[in-house]
């Protein structure tokens, strides 16, 4: 081929249009790996994934979220990729979400404002709130990020004064616990005595827990005035016990408590000596069990029947028990058996939950835009001290508390292990991998470079 001025000319303007046409195409795929991203989560119970459920609330928290991790430049670099990793899991769905990470030695008045009094202490700013936290993982941010979600803080009232269960007290019978784990939650508790204080103040719900004393008129009256302006209700109740006075509270809710105490068979199966405990192990379609999958536990509940003749309620059970289960009008003890003739055969509800739109009220409800919600329980024992720890009691117990305060959508955070980080192995298979690697490879090696050795010598 004869090169001509005119096929330099051409050939120089080829090479400038491959150098155009390839540096836009690195700048396009530049680009789209900035823009359009694909990761997969291939760990057994998808640790390095957000959950679900932190996923929704993240869709509920609009405007910006600041994290700000106070570490010493000592224990920086060992903190820093675990922090940076576990927020981009949150970034990834939330984009105003900012990451700082401090050294407290040379931000004193930043620590001061904050309030920051250990190393590895995180701030996180939500709508003009924070919280602090001291161990940054999923469980913790996400519970973090709910409470100052919150509007306004979330308080129940415990009605006081006749024997019902305390939110303070120590005893087997109260709920200390329970009241502790709802404050992490962000939700506090006090006790209200309407004999000394005959007004009953705003709050997320009153609470009546197995009361056991006699009400006064007055004190009753002011429980269903509350109800009749649109406040929520959690009311428990014990089997064997009277009403205490409540009978106008029952009428106005149109519920009232079959006699005897639940017993369930499926208690023996498990290997669970007394007969009154009532199991729960599947649950009917309702906000406060969606998606629930833990068996609950429940000593000695009383069987709840809802009649409401005015037809003002809309109610819908939640807690259910077996239908071979009844409720037992004799005494409990030796052989039980069901009798057709006095016993209540199940499926029976001991969990209750009622709702009326507050427009219904007249107007008279300050809670605008929002259903009044009132549960009633069977069963106090299965959140006391003694049984909240038994299989999904405290979860039945989160979710209750947060229906009432209509929070739906803080419905148990979960968080995820590391199930799969270790290699367990038998003696034998461990035996075999280290003669390989101690033996035969060292072998091979030797051989191997002996035979090389040998053919080089020989050439």
């Amino acid at each position: 081929m004869e090169i001509t001025k005119s096929t330099r000319n051409q050939i120089r303007l080829q090479n400038i249009l491959f150098v155009i046409l390839f540096s836009t195409v690195v700048g396009l795929l530049a680009w789209l790996s900035n823009q359009y991203s694909f990761s997969s989560d291939w760990t057994k119970n998808n640790r390095n994934t957000l959950s679900d459920v932190s996923i929704k609330l993240l869709e509920k928290m609009p405007g910006p979220i600041t994290i700000t991790t106070f570490i010493p430049d000592g224990n920086l670099l060992a903190n820093r990729q675990y922090i940076e990793e576990l927020v981009a899991k949150y970034k990834k769905h939330k984009q105003d979400i900012t990451l700082k990470i401090i050294n407290p030695d040379i931000a004193p008045d930043l620590v001061r404002q904050l309030k920051v009094s250990n190393y590895g202490e995180v701030v996180v700013e939500y709508a003009g709130r924070n919280e602090h936290i001291t161990q940054l993982k999923e469980q913790t941010l996400s519970n973090t990020l709910s409470r100052l979600l919150r509007q306004g803080e979330k308080q129940l009232l415990f009605i006081s004064g006749h024997g019902e269960r305390k939110p303070d007290g120590r005893a087997n019978f109260d709920w200390n616990d329970f009241a502790a784990k709802l404050k992490i939650k962000g939700i506090n508790t006090g006790v209200l005595k309407l004999n000394e204080t005959p007004v009953i103040p705003d709050a997320a719900a009153i609470v009546i827990a197995s009361p056991q004393a006699d009400f006064l008129a007055g004190e009753v009256k002011l429980i269903t005035d509350y109800i009749k302006r649109g406040g929520n209700l959690l009311w428990v109740q014990e089997p064997g016990k009277s009403l205490h006075g409540l009978q106008p509270l029952a009428e106005l809710l149109g519920v009232d408590f079959h006699p005897g105490t639940i017993v369930d068979p499926t208690a023996q199966m498990m290997n669970v000596n007394d007969p009154s405990f009532a199991i729960v192990t599947s649950y009917p379609q309702h906000p406060i069990t969606r998606d629930f999958q833990y068996m609950s536990i429940f000593p000695k509940a009383v069987a709840i029947n809802f009649n409401d003749v005015k037809e003002q309620w809309t109610a819908l059970p939640f807690l259910q028990t077996v239908p071979r289960s009844w409720s037992e009008t004799g005494i409990l003890k030796g052989a039980i058996d069901y009798n057709a003739d006095k016993d209540i055969v199940g499926p029976l509800t001991i969990g209750l939950a009622l709702t009326m739109k507050t427009d219904d009220k007249n107007k008279k409800s300050t809670k605008q835009n929002k259903n009044q919600r009132i549960v009633i329980l069977g069963d106090g024992d299965f959140l006391s001290n003694t049984y909240l720890g038994n299989q999904g009691n405290l979860n039945i117990g989160h979710n209750i508390v947060n229906w009432l305060s209509n929070d739906d959508n803080f419905i148990e955070i979960p968080s995820s292990t590391a199930i799969d980080s270790q290699i367990v192995i038998s003696d034998l298979l461990g035996a075999f991998i280290g003669l390989i690697f101690l033996v035969v490879l060292p072998l091979a090696l030797l051989v191997g470079g002996t035979l090389v050795w040998v053919k080089r010598r020989s050439a």
